[in-house]
């Protein structure tokens, strides 16, 4: 019963680290009401300390909760724009869909024609004009063009200090979720801490558990920076 509590209480605070629709009254009716999540927050929401039982239970939820930061890092420099068009870069792109505020690649196929074009073809043809307001007023820094059918982006290449701009963005996303990670290192530590306290867990488990958690954090910390490396280097590439 405990660990299906845990459980229960894990998947809430998955949730709660997301961006929904929330629309109940309006679901039958809104085909978007039951969409998944555009992107993780930072950091993710932590177990209850009071849930955690063993060193087990400890390290588990570590090691979930970092794993959703570096997937935070990755959706939010795939909305980066580099030199070449991709539909990633509309992620968090939102139009009024029948009073609800709706991710614009659930209102559309969103597709790449060549490397410097995008084109968004709505499902329901009346939100054009809607989507096109959306970009418009967005940071994406393009401008639409609207035909009537279809809206199409023209990416142009990048200008050196807007590649620098770019590289700015790339650094301070991943300083982000860098401190998402300590920041959840330091409940996971706190957790062992309080099951060594309340005389649960020897003082080697405890040591043990704390050394687990700092590799984690170490070798997360890590990997976000050849994430953000690689991405910088798209972001210069000419």
């Amino acid at each position: 019963m405990q660990k299906f509590a845990l459980a229960s209480i894990a998947a809430v605070a998955a949730l709660s680290s997301s961006t929904y629709v929330m629309v109940s009254a309006f679901s039958q009716h809104h085909p978007f009401a039951n969409i998944s999540p555009l992107r993780a927050s930072f950091p993710p929401k932590c177990v209850s300390l009071s849930m955690v039982a063993t060193v087990q239970d400890a390290t588990g939820d570590v090691v979930e909760r970092m794993g959703k930061s570096v997937e935070s890092v990755i959706q939010n420099l795939n909305t980066i724009r580099t030199g070449r068009a991709s539909p990633a870069i509309l992620d968090r792109v939102k139009a009024d869909y029948y009073g609800v505020e709706t991710p614009i690649n659930q209102m559309a196929t969103i597709t790449t024609p060549s490397a410097q074009q995008l084109t968004i073809d709505p499902f329901d043809k009346s939100s054009l004009g809607t989507i096109e307001r959306a970009i418009i007023d967005s940071d994406v820094g393009l401008t639409p063009q609207n035909d009537g059918i279809v809206i199409r982006l023209n990416v142009p290449d990048l200008t050196e200090d807007r590649r620098k701009e770019m590289m700015k963005q790339c650094k301070a996303i991943g300083e982000e979720g860098k401190v998402a990670i300590r920041n959840i290192r330091r409940s996971g530590v706190d957790a062992i801490k309080k099951l060594e306290k309340a005389g649960e867990i020897s003082e080697d488990e405890s040591k043990s558990g704390q050394e687990e958690i700092q590799k984690m954090t170490d070798a997360k910390v890590k990997e976000i920076d050849g994430i953000v490396a690689k991405k910088e280097k798209e972001v210069m590439t000419v």
